[in-house]
């Protein structure tokens, strides 16, 4: 048997000691990678799956995926993408297979799904809108007439065919408006003049109790858009009156108070109604929690007082009370 000489023992161990250092490298490498590919998995904002295929347990998962962990049950490899419903929630579906893993994603649909069926829903509307507003022109100018003919016993039949007609013509107009969008054509008017359309609204838009209305008596100066802080002021106190109507009591109040600050005026509206049922709908469009409502009222009323740099918000610790913000 031949000797192994000092010279190879030493290479030997030489190589021996660089086969080493390069399977650590490698295993550092590999952990590297590793660690690479469960902070991008981590870092996909749908959730994420990886399965083997052999028995389907799960071989890498990011947090998405451990939140909704019972929706794994529900997945179905598919070629096609697809929608699945779960929990209330849209969620899109994507798999695929890559030699003994299934992947699985599933990304959050709901708020575009949302949106999709507002806008689908905002056009629809504003058709109809376009289509009710000629026979509605009609019926009002009809009634007018009608009002200076008929006996005196059946004009309150008149007028209230007149208060039906503004209700729908309102409901067009805000229709239309949440169709287009909200833009502010600002210039200098009085509150006193705001305050002169609101009282006449009231009496045309009609009431069966007796409600006492209390504005700021002060005049002053706001730099907006008359025609659509019209229809804020006059939404938030039609509301009023509606939830006034749906209280037992047989009496109500609504009062709108005006303080500023140095950069905007701060109006509190508040009613004796009954309380808001579901907060977290109140800006939502075609939501409504009354009866005559179509769902607009706030939102477009929260889009114009954004589009006078300004907010509408419930009053902290206050159910029957909304702030108004409009910048000065």
């Amino acid at each position: 048997m031949a000797m192994i000489t000092p010279e190879e023992l030493n290479l030997l161990i030489e190589q021996t000691y660089k086969v080493e250092n390069e399977f650590n490298e490698l295993k550092a490498s590999y952990s590297h990678l590793q660690d690479t590919v469960e902070k991008v998995v981590e870092f996909l904002p749908n959730a994420i799956w990886i399965l083997n295929s052999s028995d389907k347990t799960v071989f890498l998962q990011n947090s998405h995926a451990r939140d909704l962990q019972e929706l794994l049950n529900f997945l179905e490899y598919k070629e096609e993408d697809y929608e699945l419903k779960f929990h209330s929630r849209s969620y899109l579906v994507k798999s695929s297979t890559y030699k003994d893993k299934i992947m699985f994603s599933a990304i959050d649909i709901t708020e575009q799904k949302r949106k999709e069926n507002l806008a689908t829903m905002g056009q629809m509307a504003a058709h109809l809108s376009h289509e009710i507003r000629n026979p509605i022109g009609a019926i009002s100018l009809m009634s007018s007439t009608l009002k200076k003919q008929v006996i005196a016993e059946n004009i309150p039949i008149v007028e209230e065919i007149q208060r039906s007609v503004h209700r729908i013509e309102r409901i067009i107009k805000a229709t239309l408006m949440f169709s287009k969008g909200v833009e502010a054509h600002k210039k200098t008017l009085k509150w006193s003049e705001l305050k002169e359309f609101l009282v006449n609204s009231i009496d045309y838009y009609g009431y069966s109790k007796e409600i006492e209305f209390y504005f700021p008596k002060e005049d002053f100066e706001i730099n907006g858009d008359k025609d659509l802080l019209e229809m804020l002021f006059s939404n938030f106190i039609t509301n009023a009156i509606d939830a006034i109507e749906a209280d037992e009591d047989e009496c109500g109040r609504v009062e709108i108070t005006h303080s500023t600050d140095a950069h905007f005026h701060i109006f509190k509206i508040y009613d004796t109604g009954i309380d808001i049922e579901n907060e977290k709908e109140l800006f939502e469009a075609f939501k409504s929690t009354k009866l005559k409502g179509n769902g607009l009222g706030l939102v477009l009323s929260r889009q114009i007082a954004e589009a006078h740099h300004g907010s509408v918000t419930l009053c902290d610790g206050a159910k029957k009370c909304f702030t108004i913000t409009l910048s000065k």
